[in-house]
């Protein structure tokens, strides 16, 4: 019996921090994609969405860099305070978002509006997860 046992630790150890790798790597996932449509379609994008294509482009590029950053983090194991740096930035990011949208900072358009809304709520989810996975690996969620 104490054999099963300790055969069985080392997975319940694993377990505990790959929802935090797991939703890090989906965040990377999610901003690549996000970071060639924008860069690669901003000037298909601009008139739907009402942003200008320069904006779209950097904005792109911007997380696309992003990406890179999340994916090297977790190859790192993502450690407490990078994972503790990703989800203050994406709650930042989210809360960002909507504010934009509410003081009219841009003009984007009805289609600009739902797309804006839609990410900070993705982006608000995949943060929630990755706090979720944190925890569970038994690290304070204080800075």
């Amino acid at each position: 019996m104490s054999a099963a046992a300790t055969s069985e630790a080392p997975t319940i150890g694993a377990d505990r921090g790959s929802l935090l790798l797991r939703a890090i790597r989906l965040d990377a996932l999610m901003s690549g994609a996000s970071g060639v449509v924008l860069a690669v379609g901003a000037s298909a994008l601009d008139g739907i969405l009402g942003a200008s294509t320069a904006f779209l482009v950097a904005l792109g590029i911007f997380l696309l860099g992003y990406s890179g950053a999340l994916l090297l983090l977790a190859r790192e194991g993502a450690p407490a305070l990078g994972a503790k740096a990703v989800i203050l930035g994406n709650a930042l990011w989210a809360i960002a978002s909507v504010v934009a949208v509410i003081a009219h900072w841009l003009t984007p358009t009805t289609a600009g509006t739902i797309v804006t809304l839609a990410q900070a709520a993705a982006v608000t989810l995949v943060a929630d997860a990755q706090l979720i996975g944190l925890r569970r690996r038994g690290h304070s969620t204080s800075l």
